[in-house]
């Protein structure tokens, strides 16, 4: 059985219970009657030592009669509910307030001795057999012309100290009781907001742990349980997406990869077996050859998205001239752009405009945008690339005049393979990993990327870099020239 958190503190509750009741029945108890013999002990020696200083020696001076002192003692006796006598030294009795002494008849008190409790002012016990019941006796001396001459002794039976020590010690069971209820409402409380919010976040990760990430934390609360539950919660979410976008990633590339081997294959086994004639053989290994260019691209984009992603590819930062890289960028879609009669106008500030970033990699940024925006760019349209700079900041600006992006798809364009509908048609080669892969490597740059679109009137891209401290240099020198 696995011994849980819970089952610890109920454990220590028991024992706490147990040892408190068997404290309270030994210690507690015998600490009690000894502290209430002591107490009564010294109350009563107060008694006995007025009793011995005033009608006790007044008694041995003859100054007050017998009669007096025993109907007195017998009062005393009877308030303080206890038994007094005075004895001489060897032990005869001269007053005894429970009934007076017959002058016919002598009462010693066998075995009488003053040391009996060692050096102590009370003893307890049956006080040398003059008692059936144990009573606790207090002893003191009365003395004359430096002599002792007798003693009171003052008898207080023993059920009456334990009655007072029940008294005081059901005090301390009341307390433990007391003790016991506020610590299993305690328990209670612990059980109800602690426990049992611990045991459904347990079961949570239980859950989690099997593979059930869409099970909820039933815990709402505004403290640090509550918070546990909440990430918990979170993290299962993460997890559950990326369980998501990973079979979504897996039919994408599945498809991406069946589709051009399915077409390769068809023709390749129309040509073997005669149902292409060898005359269109030619031209369907062209196909054939540019599906697998589809292959060799969709392969490598996959590649690169890893790459960013795991930062296997430290970027190559260095100072270049961002409006040479856009000319250079559009120079290399002049053929595509005359077949489709697109132009592109660059509106760059400056004749050299210098950035701090990985050469190769904006470069592969901006030939995405303009690929990009060329696939979804009517005839006769211009494609405007711009660059601005604002303090530190460079804003490079990609803008088309095509389709337009649907506003409830444009946070989905980032998503890799994702494709709009509208560009199904249109878009027969590519892969929907160029807008991934130019997110990644604008995030590897710590800068931003966003998009402004209207449906039918075409798409803005623009991206930030980092203005270099080379073009300060320049215009330096400009201004000296």
């Amino acid at each position: 059985m696995r011994k849980t958190l819970y089952l610890r503190f109920l454990l220590a509750y028991l024992l706490f219970a147990l040892f408190g009741f068997t404290a309270v029945a030994t210690v507690v108890s015998r600490l009690t009657t000894e502290y209430c013999i002591r107490d009564n002990a010294r109350r009563l020696y107060g008694e006995a030592s007025r009793i011995s200083d005033t009608f006790a020696s007044d008694l041995y001076n003859s100054t007050i009669s017998l009669e007096t002192v025993q109907s007195q003692m017998e009062a005393l006796a009877s308030y303080m509910d206890t038994e007094i006598w005075i004895l001489n030294p060897s032990g005869r009795m001269i007053v005894n307030s429970r009934r007076a002494p017959d002058p016919s008849e002598e009462t010693i008190v066998e075995g009488f001795d003053s040391t009996v409790a060692a050096g102590n002012y009370y003893t307890t016990g049956n006080f040398f057999n003059s008692f059936k019941e144990d009573v606790l006796s207090v002893t003191a001396p009365i003395t004359g012309s430096f002599k002792i001459r007798g003693y009171v002794v003052i008898h207080l039976p023993m059920s009456t100290v334990r009655s007072s020590a029940d008294s005081m010690l059901n005090i301390s069971w009341m307390m433990l009781i007391i003790l016991l209820v506020l610590s299993l409402i305690i328990l209670l409380f612990f059980t109800q907001y602690f426990y049992m919010p611990l045991r459904r976040i347990i079961k949570a990760a239980e859950q989690y742990a099997l593979g059930n990430m869409h099970y909820r934390v039933p815990v709402e609360r505004e403290d640090e349980l509550g918070y546990l539950a909440a990430s918990l919660g979170y993290m299962a979410d993460t997890i559950a997406r990326a369980e998501d976008d990973q079979k979504k990633f897996i039919a994408n590339v599945s498809h991406d990869f069946r589709s051009p081997l399915t077409s390769m294959r068809g023709f390749l086994e129309a040509m073997l077996d005669g149902t292409i004639p060898p005359e269109r053989h030619e031209h369907y290994l062209g196909v054939v050859l540019s599906e697998t260019d589809r292959l060799t691209k969709l392969t490598q984009g996959l590649l690169t998205l890893n790459n960013l992603n795991t930062g296997g590819i430290l970027l190559q930062r260095t100072d270049f001239d961002i409006n040479d890289v856009i000319r250079r960028v559009a120079a290399s879609f002049e053929q595509t752009c005359r077949t489709r009669k697109i132009r592109i106008k660059l509106l760059l500030t400056g004749k050299i405009l210098y950035v701090n970033a990985d050469l190769d990699k904006i470069q592969q940024v901006l030939y995405n945008l303009v690929d990009n925006a060329l696939k979804f760019s009517r005839p006769d349209s211009d494609i405007t690339i711009e660059t601005t700079e604002k303090g530190e900041t460079v804003f490079v600006s990609v803008r088309d005049s095509g389709i337009g992006i649907p506003k409830e798809e444009q946070s989905l364009i980032w998503d890799r393979f994702y494709k709009t509908d509208l560009s199904r048609g249109k878009d027969k080669k590519g892969t929907g990993l160029g807008l991934s892969i130019v997110r990644e490597i604008i995030r590897a740059h710590d800068e931003n990327i966003n998009l402004v679109s209207t449906e039918g009137a075409g798409s803005t891209f623009t991206f930030t870099l980092r203005r270099s401290e080379k073009n300060d240099a320049l215009n330096d020198m400009g201004e000296q020239e």
